[in-house]
């Protein structure tokens, strides 16, 4: 059902400008009051590395902050942008849904019911843009459904670059868009939209060429999971449910499946939340599926219910004193949050919102103007970076972690040869200092003339090999440099020795490691450079699957992780 011109005149907004201003107020107050949480503060040090991509995500997320954190240097100035485009977000969606004779109430009802919505209104992470930005596009796209126009044309594409700025789900949007609607294929104006889409992507896509494609690397194979796990499958749509409502989200779901398609905007609200939902789900065979990652189908399907209930007969009672009970509860939580009540403030996440400005604070009493680097984790370093205002935080991507942005940045280049300060979830025989905080303890120690090679680079060439039991294998392996120095592998007058080990993995666990000749102490290369080094690997002795890496390892350090994992099969 659709409204006439006159009845869409006279739809009373007054409602929805109250419902704005209090779902502001109450993200405004949330936002202020919060410590930052873990990510944000990894996404605040790429504000200030402002750049045209970064390891795991595009830089849309760096510009929200940038533009905050410019007004005011604190919590409320790094996610001031979220707040105002979440506001935003949610009067685009109720223009979009005035044509469908949405009621206001029930829009309220519903909107502030969906649990993710809450999350992204005010934490600030790629998601946040990517939420504005889809549903700035579903507004001119239901503009551009109705009516072939060049100006729409345009704007779709420089929406959709957007988007893809964003988080590179925004494939999927754009993807599925378009199947819903192949006609679009005919329109001269939908191919400008591509082309300049395209066109203002190429700087990103310049940048993964440039940098080796880390984030694609990333997420296609390092985040796989190499046997698949049934919980991940399981948990799955329970964390869709709770996503969109802990007590209405299934009704949520139910709605919008019965919805009649009257129009090409409505396939595409379907098509894009059917299929963005399915296709999470199978990736769930192949990893983790962490609940906000379907965010861009959260409004195709709140947009779908709300249509539903929109058929002219009055809500049942008992959907609203459920959906009132949901929000009561919803809210319950968030200030829970905000005024650190137990028990709520202490699960899991939650506990990263408190106590790191204090802990930040103790740690550089300790380190003073030094640089201090932490093991395995990239947001506590992040965290004391922002909190010292500062990129003095470091985090060391051993063989047992990850890499991440600190693979990158220009940070382990300005702490070679100083003294840095180390930090540690456990002792060592040259801890000095123990630092505490509510979750765990820190063990600190001063490391003198810092030696690392982090951002070394390894191709073997090769990234799945058999080998029979204790089978010597040669790897030629490419050494490539990226530092803006020339390095060599010396350690002749050296405080720390360097070395090159193969590392086999079996789950988490390092089962044995072959250590390079001293050829390898003998072996130089230029800035920029790249040299072949022959490098005989010995294979474990027990048949089975395993991990292998190479890793570059200098004193007190546990060695990067300097290559690709290659999938070695011993039988």
């Amino acid at each position: 059902m659709t409204l006439s011109a006159k009845q869409q005149n006279s739809h009373p907004d007054r409602p929805i400008w109250w419902f704005l201003l209090c779902w502001t107020i109450f993200n405004i107050a949330q936002a202020y009051r919060l410590e930052i949480h873990a990510d944000e503060a990894y996404y605040w040090l790429y504000s200030k590395f402002l750049d045209w991509g970064y390891f795991d995500h595009p830089p849309m997320v760096a510009v929200f902050i940038w533009l905050g954190d410019h007004v005011m240097h604190n919590e409320l100035g790094l996610r001031l942008v979220t707040i105002l485009t979440s506001t935003a977000s949610l009067y685009l969606l109720w223009q979009i849904l005035k044509k469908y004779a949405v009621d206001a109430k029930t829009f309220i009802l519903v909107v502030s019911g969906i649990f993710i919505f809450h999350i992204y209104g005010f934490i600030t992470t790629p998601d946040a843009p990517l939420f504005f930005f889809t549903v700035l596009f579903y507004y001119v796209y239901q503009r551009y459904a109705e009516k072939d126009t060049w100006a729409l044309g345009v704007l779709i594409g420089v929406v959709a670059a957007c988007m893809l700025y964003s988080k590179y789900h925004a494939v999927l949007l754009i993807g599925f868009t378009v199947l819903s609607n192949i006609k679009l294929l005919k329109r001269e104006s939908f191919w400008v939209a591509v082309i300049i889409a395209v066109g203002l992507y190429i700087p990103h896509i310049s940048w993964q060429v440039t940098h080796n494609y880390p984030s694609i690397n990333y997420h296609l194979y390092d985040r796989s999971a190499s046997k698949y796990n049934p919980d991940n499958s399981l948990s799955y749509i329970p964390g869709q449910l709770l996503m969109a409502g802990p007590l209405i989200g299934w009704l949520l779901f139910y709605r919008a499946w019965k919805v009649k398609i009257t129009d090409d905007f409505t396939r595409c609200l379907l098509v894009n939340a059917v299929g963005t939902f399915i296709f999470f789900f199978l990736s769930t065979f192949r990893g983790e599926a962490q609940p906000h990652w379907t965010l861009i189908a959260f409004a195709p399907l709140a947009m779908l219910s709300l249509i539903s209930l929109s058929g002219g007969q009055p809500l049942p009672k008992w959907f609203k004193e459920l959906a009132v009970i949901n929000i009561a509860f919803i809210l319950f939580l968030r200030i829970s949050i905000m005024f650190q009540i137990p028990p709520i403030a202490w699960i899991g996440q939650i506990k990263s919102f408190y106590t790191f400005k204090k802990w930040a604070m103790n740690v550089n009493a300790k380190a003073g103007d030094s640089y201090v680097i932490m093991a395995d984790g990239f947001q506590d370093p992040a965290k004391y970076s922002y909190y010292t205002n500062s990129t003095k935080g470091f985090s060391y991507d051993s063989r047992y972690y990850r890499l991440t942005q600190f693979d990158i940045w220009p940070i382990e280049d300005r702490l070679q040869h100083q003294r840095t300060y180390y930090m540690q979830d456990s002792p060592s025989r040259n801890t000095v200092d123990t630092i505490k905080t509510h979750n765990w303890t820190w063990y600190g120690e001063w490391v003198d003339d810092t030696r690392t090679y982090q951002k070394l680079s390894i191709d073997p060439g090769n990234y799945k090999v058999k080998l029979a039991p204790g089978q010597v294998q040669e790897f030629v392996l490419k050494i490539t440099n990226p530092y803006p120095y020339s390095i060599d592998f010396t350690n002749n007058k050296e405080k720390h020795a360097v070395a090159l080990d193969a590392c086999f993995f079996k789950g988490e666990e390092l089962v044995t490691t072959t250590e390079a000749d001293s050829t390898f102490n003998r072996v130089q290369i230029p800035q920029g450079g790249l040299i072949l080094f022959p490098f005989k690997v010995k294979a474990p002795q027990q048949k089975g699957e395993y991990d292998l890496l190479f890793s570059i390892i200098t004193d007190p350090f546990a060695g990067g992780k300097n290559s690709r994992v290659i999938h070695c099969t011993i039988e």
